[in-house]
């Protein structure tokens, strides 16, 4: 089974910092030609370098406006000539009151957790089909779409409604399109992380010291994942060694919600 992706073109969001950033380079330490994308750009030119050679390149911009997105698969398609897998890592999180009746956190993380990342998958998808069936006919691989859920999507925090409400989103987005995508060769899937060192666990550890054993504690390996761990989960799923995997939601949380009883928030 080959897991490589080496020569493959590929846009990741979020890819400033934190899970992103750690998928981007990743990538581009194992052969892939890589848009490193985010709304930070301060950020990704400290991150990838001012030059515009070279496999890893940036684009910065509002994710969520339409014509960003558009723009973004325009400069991918400018700098490597096409695009293989797209990585949807950029996420936000917030709290907030299960019973408050303000709309506006819900509309938030909607839209930036869903909405952003479903409507540039669409649009990479088009992309994907016309390259595949320019070059070998319709029917074999096009390319591949992974999400970047949480645990979050299955427990139930109340502070954390909106959060999860968002992540549920995605992984239903996920099974929805993959079964639209794959008769034409192209496959979508998403990971789910818990106990993983994300930029906002790091935050909230600055905060809550003593939350980190707790989560070690209750994670069956007894111990928080590194971002590079999630890194490598999402790559075998942008390889042809998962050409048979579509619609799938790929935990990796240390057995973390098999028996989960942490207080800490699924970050």
């Amino acid at each position: 089974m080959s897991i490589s992706i080496s020569g493959k073109t590929a846009i990741v969001t979020g890819a400033a910092n934190g899970i992103g950033l750690a998928i981007a380079r990743h990538f581009v330490e194992n052969g892939a030609n890589v848009m490193f994308a985010d709304i930070d750009e301060a950020r990704l030119a400290v991150e990838v370098g001012d030059g515009n050679e070279g496999p890893a390149r940036y684009f910065a911009g509002d994710l969520c406006q339409k014509l960003t997105l558009a723009n973004l698969l325009s400069a991918t398609l400018d700098a490597f000539d096409r695009v293989d897998i797209l990585v949807n890592a950029a996420r936000v999180i917030g709290t907030g009151d299960p019973l408050c009746t303000d709309e506006s956190l819900l509309l938030s993380m909607m839209h930036q957790n869903l909405m952003s990342g479903l409507r540039l998958s669409q649009m990479t998808a088009k992309r994907m089909l016309a390259q595949a069936e320019k070059e070998s006919g319709q029917g074999g691989p096009a390319g591949s779409i992974i999400n970047i859920s949480t645990i979050a999507a299955r427990r139930a925090q109340p502070e954390l409604l909106a959060y999860s409400i968002s992540c549920a989103a995605v992984e239903q987005a996920t099974r929805s399109l993959a079964v639209a995508l794959a008769p034409r060769g192209v496959r979508v899937n998403c990971v789910a992380f818990g106990s993983l060192m994300s930029a906002s666990l790091h935050g909230a550890l600055k905060e809550h010291s003593g939350w980190r054993d707790e989560i070690a504690q209750g994670t069956p390996m007894r111990r928080i994942a590194g971002a590079g761990e999630l890194a490598e989960a999402v790559q075998f799923l942008a390889s042809d060694g998962a050409g048979f995997i579509t619609g799938q939601v790929l935990t990796v949380d240390g057995g973390r919600g098999l028996g989960d009883a942490i207080s800490v928030p699924a970050f």
